[in-house]
């Protein structure tokens, strides 16, 4: 292997560590868009799912949504990537959901899910946006 420039030897000494601030809006729906998120579990749900996120070691700075599905704003842990995160998240909460009780036997998220990047400037146009 060839030694390196002293440029690139430069570089690597100034970044000791990694670091990043991506900011993620997730959606995705219950299967077959049923309903499973009337009121009052759904206030359930969105706090569920924001402390899942945080076990993954990301920030949930908000989450939102309907009867039939959520949207999450997310800032994405450096080591994590979104189908990891989107994964962990939905099977923690579907496993939530049905030790709930009877009535969430048959819950499941759908298989797919939305990611898209956003601009820390848009942050807060994106929380007005799942808040209303």
């Amino acid at each position: 292997m060839a030694p390196l420039e002293p440029k690139t030897l430069l570089i690597e000494s100034t970044i000791p560590q990694s670091l990043s601030n991506i900011l993620i809006h997730l959606i995705w729906s219950t299967k077959d868009r049923h309903p499973w998120l009337e009121p009052g579990i759904r206030e359930k749900t969105h706090a569920f799912l924001a402390g899942a996120v945080r076990q993954c070691d990301c920030e949930a700075y908000r989450v939102g949504g309907v009867a039939d599905h959520v949207h999450l704003a997310v800032r994405l842990s450096r080591t994590l990537s979104v189908a990891d995160l989107v994964k962990e998240v939905k099977t923690a909460s579907s496993k939530w959901l049905k030790e709930l009780g009877p009535a969430f036997t048959d819950f499941y998220w759908q298989h797919g899910y939305g990611a898209f990047s956003v601009g820390m400037s848009q942050k807060e146009t994106l929380l007005h946006y799942i808040d209303t």
